[in-house]
């Protein structure tokens, strides 16, 4: 099996990671929002977690290994965002655009194939002569895991309990 691992410290490559991990920080400022509006609703374990764990991983991605591996995940990451927030965009314009939003279910899905990818890619690199460290590919597997557990939980909680409970 063929693995895609390039590990590069300086150039263009790290300085996209450094602009990924400032977005991070970004969106860490709406969790911020959230708990400055009191909005306790839409604070979920899921979401602190993942936005918490997102600061202090992308901040050692980028001083320790930035560039082919950390590259390549906030790429599909980055791709994943757009699609998450063009729906968050439409459902700020009101409540008559709920008639467009019935892929909400799928963009859940969109998040879980990119932790499943990153998964396999990671594990890959665990076996291939690969100059990103065996250590960090062992966080971001142990990670993207989590993540895996986290957002599966949040899709049957959100998707597969709700229609159960309304037959």
């Amino acid at each position: 099996m063929m693995c895609v691992c390039v590990f590069v410290y300086f150039g263009q490559m790290a300085r996209v990671c450094w602009w990924f991990y400032f977005s991070k920080v970004i969106e860490l400022s709406d969790t911020i929002f959230f708990i400055l509006r009191k909005k306790n609703s839409q604070l979920t374990f899921l979401h602190i977690y993942h936005h918490a764990t997102m600061i202090f991983n992308w901040w050692a991605g980028v001083k320790y290994v930035a560039g082919g591996q950390s590259f390549l995940i906030g790429l599909i990451n980055s791709l994943v965002h757009i699609v998450m927030y063009l729906y968050y965009g439409l459902a700020a314009l009101g409540p008559h655009m709920n008639k467009y939003l019935w892929w909400k279910r799928y963009l859940t899905s969109l998040q879980l194939l990119q932790f499943f990818i990153v998964t396999m890619h990671t594990t890959c690199n665990l076996f291939a002569d690969c100059d990103f460290p065996d250590s960090m590919n062992a966080v971001v597997l142990t990670y993207s895991l989590s993540l895996i557990v986290l957002f599966s939980n949040f899709y049957y909680q959100s998707y597969l309990t709700k229609k159960t409970k309304s037959i």
